[in-house]
């Protein structure tokens, strides 16, 4: 028996067991969805709302009484201060920016030397690289602040970003993609009289664009929200970062802070989702075409 439902044609019983079986499906994303999107939209409906339904017990999800009070409340948290709130903002925004184009730089002129050129000990560099990634973050603390403050760069944006590039987590995200390059495209690009200048930039790295988009996510989110270095490298108070900037408004112990750091919160959330919004399409590529799934 056949039957017909919307536009495709299936076969008996089974047919109906499918279409119910992918409805179900269906239904179990969506809600996945939402369920991973409350916090997301708590987050946004805590900052508009007013102090008393912030303070309001048992405490309500959405917003009732939508205000912009927590935003400007938020501009002038640190009035107490001599560095003004959006200070903190540009802060985050050039060192995430400054981190982000530097790690993409270096990652991929480095996986590309160490995989496709003749390179003198370069399984020895490249096992010396990945060994770092069995030493967690907070190992290098001490030795990379003694770097920055032999180096003189202590309470200035290098010492929050060189700690940041050095690590070997782009290198090695980037090699996975280039591995899969074939040697023969630049091997005809060298024949037509490329240099490996061209060869890089006009075959090798838009090879790589979707694993530099995808690393500028993973970069971007990590520099953005990093509220560690800051307190370890800065004691400038006008060198610091949102994050920071957050922390101390979240510490003041005052309830009438708490719609200033809602709306910090949210703040702090919108360019991290931006960004994902827009590179969402290259990470799918990457999860496909690279070796990391």
């Amino acid at each position: 028996m056949r039957v017909r439902q919307g536009f495709h044609i299936h076969l008996g019983k089974l047919s109906i067991r499918l279409s119910v079986s992918r409805i179900l499906v269906y239904l179990l994303v969506i809600l996945l969805v939402l369920f991973t999107s409350l916090p997301l939209i708590y987050v946004v409906s805590t900052a508009f709302k007013p102090l008393d339904e912030l303070l309001r017990f048992p405490p309500i999800f959405f917003v009732r009484k939508p205000t912009m009070d927590n935003f400007r409340d938020l501009l002038f948290a640190t009035s107490s201060s001599s560095v003004p709130f959006l200070r903190y903002v540009v802060n985050s925004i050039f060192v995430s920016v400054a981190t982000v184009l530097a790690t993409i730089v270096i990652s991929s002129i480095a996986a590309y030397s160490l995989v496709k050129l003749e390179l003198p000990f370069k399984n020895a560099i490249f096992n010396l690289i990945v060994a770092t990634l069995m030493f967690p973050a907070t190992l290098m603390t001490i030795p990379n602040y003694m770097v920055i403050n032999n180096l003189g760069l202590m309470d200035s944006y290098l010492a929050l970003i060189l700690p940041k590039i050095a690590g070997a987590f782009g290198f090695f995200f980037v090699k996975q993609f280039c591995d899969q390059l074939p040697d023969a495209f630049l091997e005809a690009a060298r024949l037509d009289g490329a240099n490996e200048w061209q060869v890089f930039t006009k075959i090798v790295f838009p090879f790589m664009k979707p694993a530099c988009s995808t690393l500028v996510v993973f970069t971007f989110v990590a520099s953005w929200n990093d509220a560690f270095s800051p307190l370890v490298y800065i004691t400038q108070d006008a060198m610091r970062t949102l994050p920071v900037a957050l922390q101390s408004i979240g510490t003041a112990g005052t309830l009438a802070r708490a719609g200033a750091m809602a709306a910090g919160t949210f703040i702090s959330v919108v360019p991290t989702v931006l960004i994902y919004t827009l590179m969402q399409r290259r990470v799918i590529e990457t999860m496909a075409y690279s070796g990391i799934k």
